[in-house]
This record gives structure tokens, sequence and C-alpha cells, in this order.
């Protein structure tokens, strides 16, 4: 691709002038300002003063070694401020990025950035106590998302569903579906929701009711996650991790690094030394775990299995980031290596009101009501709209319309229209013709050129989207760019009268290269790509 061109020029540039050491990342960025050029690198900055040089004349000294070269599709270069090396390049790169594309197909924009890193990405991880509801689902969209943008930069990913399987609320779990079974209300502390009432009428008279209730809400989980396409390749349980000796492991270790204490017969952690408002029991005076115990040991475990771990979590759990990431530290891992992600708060609006969620009390909204209203693609697509520290509003009705407003809708239409001009272009009896043989140069219209320049940064919005967790960046993309394919539909005929062969041609391969662009956006949130609308 044209950038790693003009990086591996200007690292040649620098070593030629004698500049030690040259750094091993050369920034290069597109400029905000279309008139200051195609791409930009501050890299005569950042080095000067290391090479006891001034910026400026730096920078006019490497842009006199890269005019030399004669760099191909390099039409203009020029410094800027005091020291910014500004490319100016010619159209002729954007008709080698047409082939590009359309040789890479679906690996269009991957790269091997992540290649030897190992990260578990963990998500989801509800309670085995009922089914997922839309409370669920900006985790399970944003996590699986993420997930995507690892694999598509090189890194190998687990996906991991953590299931809280321990603890006080299986039990009511099991005392409410017992309850149902025998005709009589729940107790107090148990679970009132008509899903309740539904899953007892299905519960053998033989069974356990926790392990059978269990297994149920597993597999009642696991199928709605996958209608959505989320699939994991591994599910933890904590009582096996309890049961398996790594939460003793865990506790005697942090014994040993001298960051427990005992008070009032309870065993405490030291997580105030890690910024916690205060310290965390870990073992109650009863002998008892608290939450947080299990967790170190499951947190503890994954280390073992991988390089780097992503937790995403709700807005409920900020409050839990420095106590984990202390107990980590503790036990002789680097904090940093465990990333937390925490999202904000999703609300749900139904004929203008918001719809409140709540299991316990059984006024529960399912993620599978909202699939089967609004399917998967707008399910997926619409929780992928926003930054996961915003609070968003999803709005049902727009969700589910079929009209340009609706973005999902947008975006996917954009692909049915190219779709739909190849197949016009076939039924005029048009054959595209290898790309490699296409004179591209017929592209000149703004609209075409646009629709270059931004498939052109897909491979960058790639990188960025997956270094920053930032899903939504491939979303904005997408938007945007299904909005210039919506122009170039408009303005630019393909097949008719005054239009060349040669245009038709060159148009044709610009459709497929664009095709490829929202296909490989479209997989990477998770949505499909529809031939026609």
């Amino acid at each position: 691709m044209i950038r790693d061109q003009l990086i591996s020029a200007l690292r040649t540039g620098l070593e030629v002038l004698g500049v030690s050491p040259v750094p091993d990342t050369i920034e290069i960025e597109r400029p905000a300002r279309r008139e200051h050029g195609d791409w930009s690198s501050n890299v005569a900055l950042s080095t000067a003063k290391r090479a006891g040089r001034n910026p400026r004349e730096l920078a006019a000294e490497l842009v006199t070694k890269l005019e030399e070269a004669r760099l191909p599709h390099v039409e203009k270069i020029e410094i800027a401020g005091p020291g910014f090396v500004n490319f100016h390049l010619a159209d002729t790169h954007l008709y080698e990025l047409v082939r590009e594309v359309v040789a890479q197909r679906r690996d269009f924009a991957s790269s091997d950035v992540g290649s030897g890193t190992h990260i578990n990405v963990e998500f989801v991880s509800a309670n085995p106590t009922g089914p997922l509801h839309a409370g669920h689902a900006r985790g399970a969209v944003v996590g699986d998302n993420i997930a995507n943008l690892l694999e598509k930069t090189g890194h190998e990913v687990t996906r991991e569903f953590y299931v809280n399987d321990r603890g006080v609320q299986m039990q009511y779990f099991a005392d409410s579906l017992r309850a149902r079974k025998a005709g009589q209300e729940p107790p107090e502390d148990g679970y009132h929701g008509q899903y309740i009432i539904d899953w007892a009428t299905h519960l053998p008279d033989d069974v356990d009711a926790l392990e059978w209730g269990y297994a149920h809400a597993k597999a009642d989980q696991s199928e709605v996650l996958g209608r959505l396409g989320v699939e994991f390749e591994r599910w933890s349980s904590e009582r096996r991790i309890v049961d398996s000796g790594k939460v003793t492991d865990a506790l005697d270790r942090l014994d040993a690094s001298g960051h427990t204490f005992t008070e009032e017969g309870a065993k405490w952690l030291r997580t105030t030394e890690f910024g916690d408002d205060k310290d965390r029991v870990l073992v109650k005076s009863d002998g008892s775990y608290t939450y947080l115990t299990p967790d170190i040991g499951y947190h503890d475990d994954k280390f073992d299995r991988a390089d780097q771990l992503i937790n995403i979590w709700g807005a409920d759990h900020h409050g839990y980031i420095n106590r984990m990431k202390a107990a980590m530290s503790f036990l002789g891992h680097d904090p940093d290596d465990l990333e937390i992600i925490v999202t904000q708060l999703v609300k749900l609006v139904r004929n203008g009101e918001e719809v409140q969620l709540s299991k316990r009390t059984g006024d529960i909204i399912e993620l599978r009501d909202i699939i089967d209203e609004i399917g998967p693609d707008a399910t997926r697509f619409t929780y992928s709209l926003q930054s996961v520290d915003s609070r968003q509003t999803f709005d049902l009705a727009l969700a589910a319309s079929q009209g340009m407003d609706n973005p999902v809708y947008y975006v996917q239409m954009a692909h049915a229209r190219l779709c739909g001009v190849q197949r016009n272009a076939a039924e005029a009896g048009i054959e595209l013709q290898p790309v490699a043989s296409v004179d591209l140069t017929q592209l000149t219209h703004e609209r075409e050129l646009e629709l270059l320049r931004q498939l052109s940064e897909l491979p960058d919005i790639v990188q960025i989207a997956a270094a920053d967790r930032a899903p939504h960046r491939i979303t904005t993309w997408l938007r945007d760019f299904a909005g210039s394919v919506h122009g170039f539909y408009h303005d630019c005929y393909v097949v008719g009268d005054g239009i060349s062969p040669e245009l038709t041609q060159a148009r044709l391969a610009l459709c497929d290269a664009a095709k490829v662009g929202l296909q490989v956006g479209l997989d990477l949130i998770g949505v499909t790509a529809p031939e026609s609308m």
C-alpha cells in the first residue's frame, strides 16, 4: 500500500542523511485538510532534537532526498509549519488501489501488526439464571466486534464467556424453578419472570433443578448469541475454577507477596496500594469467598493462556477495575496487560417510551425479542453505532424501518445497488474484463475519486479501530462510504448512451472494489452484505 511505501522512503531518506537512530515507528497520517496533501509525517520534528538538527532544515534535506528518489504516485512533496513533510499524490495510486482490492477481496485491509500476540477477549458473562436481555446485547456485539478487529490485524484471539455459576443466586434460581413446577410462587428472593414459568413446565421430576436450570439457561443464552453470530471458543465455569484449586493457589501467592492481611477473622487484600478507595475482603470470617476472590483465580488462570486480556464489563463494574488490576499486579502480572472496557447504558425506546429492564422482577425484554423484531443485522449495526463510553438510545422503530434514515438499511442498500449495477451490465451482455486489462484512468469524476480516496482509508481505519478497541470507527466509515456509493450511483452511469465501453469497464471495476470495501467493513461488525433489497 502507498502508506507503507512512503514510510519506507522516509526511513531510507533519514538513513542516507545520517540520522541515527532512525525511530522504530515513523508516524504518517492523513492531514485534516485536503489542501495539505494526502499524507503527512512529523518525523523531521520528532528526530531533529536527538540528531542535533534544526527540524525545518532536516525536513528540507529529507524532501530533497525524497524528490531524488522519484517515488511512484507522488506528485509533490512540501514542507509545512515547523517541519512537517506533506505528500501530494497523483490519482494513479487510486487506480492501483482498485487492482489491489479486487485481487485481495475480503483479505483487503488485513495486516499482521498483531502477529505473535494472543489476546483473550471476555464478554457477556451473564449469570446462568435466565435468558439474555437487551442489557447484555451491547457487550456481546462490541466484544465480538473487537475480537473481529484483532483477528483482522493478525492477533490470535480467544473469545471467552465466564459463567458465574456459584453463589446464592444459583440457589434462588433453582428454588424458583421448583416452586413454579409445583404451581407455587417463587420465594421472595427468587426469580419471578415469565420465563421461569415457561422453563418450569419442561423441568423433569427426577432431576436436580439447579443443574438442569443451569444447563437450560446456558443453552438458551448460547442459542440467542448464535443468532447474532457470536460464538465463543471457551466457556469458563466459576465452579470449575474454584474446584481446580486455582483460587487457593492464587490466595497462597497473594499471602506470600505480603499484600494480604487478617482483620476481624477475615482476609483482606491491600488494594488501596493500587488506587482503590478501600481494601477488599477476600475471605470472609466464616471462611467463604467474596465475589472478588474466584475472579482473581480466574484472571490469573487466563494469563497462563494469553499474553493480554480484554474484559468487556457493564457500567456497574467501574469500581471493580482497580481492585482486579491490583490483584494481578500482586500476582506478578503486568496490570497494563489487563484491559477493561466499560460499556455505558443503553436506553431502549419503544413507541417513544423507555423500556425498563429487570430480570429479578420479571419486567424483562429479552434479547431474543429484539432480534425477532428487527433482525440480527439491525441489532448488531445499531449497537455498533457509538463508542461504548457514551450512553446510547436504541430506537427500535428506526432500526426496524426499511428506509434510508435507518443506518443499516442505508449501508446495505449501497452494497445492493452496486450488485444491481453489475447485474444490469450482465443482462446487457457486458462482461467484466480482468481488472489488469481495464483502463482505470477513465475514472476522473469527483464522485469516483472520492469513493477511491475513502476506500484507501479503510486499512488505516481498521488498524486504528483495533488499537483503540473502537469498532464504532468502522461503522462510521461504512456510513460515510455508503454515502459516497449512493452519490456515485446517482451521478455516474455505468451503462448507457454516451458511456464509452472503456468507461463502463472502469466503472464496473470500481463497483467491484467498492463492494469489497463494504463487505470487509460489514464483516468486521458481523452484518451481512445483501445483493438485493
